[in-house]
């Protein structure tokens, strides 16, 4: 038997054991161990300018023979049928319109590269009618309308997502996902940034710093804490329990009395979380200020992310900066890509380090002024 057949074998599923329907590209990928959009292209025959081995196809062909896969042609038609429409879709009650809205950067880089790419964009929220506010079976559906749709929103229904990417309809989110599996994704480097901001705080002097985060599971929280200890471990500092304090809502949880507690421990420095609602932040100046710790002088300060509007006033915080606008960009880039029938890598942008005025060096010791 040759090596073709002999993979085929190995990956052989019999295409009628517990299926109800045809089986679906994305399946075809998870058998062959590439992305949907290879499968895609393989599968039409498309070698012009496309940068795939022998190797990777041979994969993709075996990998359809073992299920069965036939095409849909219905889905062929449709998707030849494109109106120069990119959906845009917020997972909020209103499109988030207020230039002060986290999200009002993310909207202006999609508008100016929607633009250069010669789309027009339609708005879905979570308030259109059977949207995903509405907690419908089919929340998602009316991005179809569009050519290919971008998602906004750290928490999206990954099932509804699922079923627009076994489709093989062109979806990115705006933001890391670890689910579903084959969506395309666009994301800050949120490990790097985080890590330099620890490895800063070291430099300064300080040999125990802490982390208030909510308690998220999305990737975006995760990643700042990945990077927060890789960090700590990195410059070799404690990374062990009490290294995050993570709570559902940090404005009830942390108080003048923890961040007293936290100091008398030995505790130089606080990092806090950005999200959507600025809680981690807001409750930590809060602490600060409540318990009569003057920033940088008793206690550094520093945030994975920028303040929230309404404490746009106080010093700004030591940290790093999110390039929403280029975020926004490089995901309309990548849906046009999917939208075209080709394949891209789901790209990570670096955010920049910002020097602020919430950190120094630690107070020193008793034993340090003798």
């Amino acid at each position: 038997m040759d090596e073709p057949r002999k993979r085929a074998a190995r990956g052989r599923a019999p295409a009628s054991a517990g299926r109800t329907g045809r089986p679906r590209q994305a399946e075809v990928a998870r058998l062959a161990g590439v992305s949907q959009a290879t499968v895609s292209l393989v599968l039409a025959g498309k070698k012009q300018g496309i940068a795939i081995s022998d190797e990777t196809r041979q994969k993709v062909l075996d990998a359809a023979g073992s299920l069965g896969y036939v095409p849909d042609p219905a889905a062929r038609r449709l998707a030849a049928a494109r109106n120069g429409l990119l959906g845009v879709f917020s997972f909020t009650a209103t499109f988030p319109t207020d230039v002060q809205h986290s999200y009002y950067p993310f909207l202006v880089g999609v508008e100016q590269e929607a633009a250069a790419q010669g789309y027009d964009l339609v708005l879905f929220t979570g308030s259109s009618r059977g949207g995903a506010g509405a907690g419908a079976p089919h929340a998602l559906h009316r991005a179809r309308l569009a050519d290919g749709c971008l998602f906004l929103g750290r928490h999206a229904p990954v099932d509804e997502l699922r079923r627009l990417v076994d489709d093989g309809f062109p979806v990115v989110h705006l933001g890391r996902r670890d689910e579903p599996e084959g969506l395309a994704w666009v994301g800050a480097d949120y490990v790097s940034a985080s890590r330099e901001v620890v490895h800063r705080l070291a430099a300064l002097g300080h040999r125990r710093v802490v982390l208030v985060r909510e308690d998220d599971d999305a990737p975006a929280s995760t990643d700042r804490e990945r990077g927060f200890l890789e960090g700590l471990e990195s410059a070799g500092l404690p990374c062990g329990p009490g290294a995050v304090f993570r709570r559902a809502d940090p404005e009830q949880a942390l108080g003048a009395e923890e961040l007293r507690q936290w100091v008398a421990q030995g505790v130089t420095a606080v990092v806090a979380e950005e999200t959507d609602s600025g809680a981690a932040w807001r409750a930590l100046s809060t602490a600060a200020r409540d318990a009569g710790l003057h920033c940088p002088g008793d206690i550094s300060l520093a945030l994975l992310g920028s303040p929230p509007p309404d404490l746009a006033d106080e010093p700004h915080p030591t940290g790093f900066d999110i390039p929403r606008a280029q975020l926004g960009a490089t995901a309309v880039r990548l849906l046009a890509t999917l939208v075209a029938g080709e394949d891209a890598p789901d790209p990570l942008v670096a955010c920049t380090f910002r020097p602020g005025a919430t950190t120094g060096p630690p107070p020193k010791t008793i034993a340090e002024i003798a």
